[in-house]
């Protein structure tokens, strides 16, 4: 990862979520204008890109610099990906371990194919940075949260598009308690505040029970990491 530079523009996969909400403010600290995409694919937590409107208000009236570099927000529809995946995320089953060792909540090439429609746009738009949420450090063992996943794809996109794009992945190697401390670094209490009324983690999609980490079931993997690192990063762990 080079350091970006404050002149250019950015492509943040912007879902609703704690981690996308985070690398908003990250990408906001460092780029000059700042576009978003979020993907509706059938997930269960649809729920969350409804929070991206609530978000987005709230990191505007944050920074005056922040409001002003916010650029265009992007949906992109693509409900096949959850036609041809049977998964915890876009079926009504229990979440639970499969016989391969990964979560059922794992969407097989969700992040690829996200990654690859992010680019597309980006292309189109003139846009060289790309930047998502992904991290190996505190997750589900998903195999394309992976940092050789996301370098090969760079590569990949790079050589089939025969451009220069650069992905970006402040998450990478945070575990979440690092990442809240991140959120706070970024745009202190006001800032954590917000991501924890508004943004959405939970699997399932609740949005009834309020904890002290924000809204969610509370038994999911999701809200169960969210809420390990709320309490680690609270105690001064991060």
């Amino acid at each position: 990862m080079t350091t970006p530079s404050q002149s250019e523009t950015a492509l943040v996969l912007f879902s609703g979520g704690q981690d996308s909400t985070t690398c908003l403010a990250w990408a906001l600290q460092r780029f000059a204008c700042v576009e978003m995409l979020g993907f509706s694919y059938g997930q269960r937590h649809a729920i969350e890109l409804s929070c991206r409107d609530r978000l987005l208000a709230g990191i505007k009236s944050l920074q005056p610099e922040w409001a002003a570099k916010l650029g265009d927000s992007h949906t992109l529809e693509i409900p096949t990906l959850a036609d041809i995946s049977d998964t915890a995320l876009t079926r009504d089953v229990a979440i639970a371990m499969g016989e391969d060792g990964l979560p059922n909540t794992f969407v097989p090439g969700r992040n690829l194919v996200f990654l690859t429609f992010a680019a597309a746009l980006a292309y189109r738009r003139g846009v060289r940075h790309i930047v998502g949420g992904m991290c190996e450090t505190d997750y589900s063992g998903y195999p394309d949260c992976r940092d050789a996943t996301i370098r090969a794809l760079q590569s990949a996109l790079n050589l089939g598009m025969a451009t220069q794009f650069e992905l970006h992945t402040p998450l990478m190697w945070l575990d979440k308690a690092a990442t809240w401390k991140l959120a706070s670094d970024l745009g202190g209490t006001a800032l954590v505040d917000l991501i924890r009324e508004h943004s959405h983690t939970c699997y399932l999609g609740e949005r009834g029970a309020r904890h002290d980490w924000g809204y969610g079931c509370g038994e999911c993997p999701a809200c169960a990491l969210r809420a390990k690192g709320w309490r680690e990063y609270a105690a001064g762990g991060a």
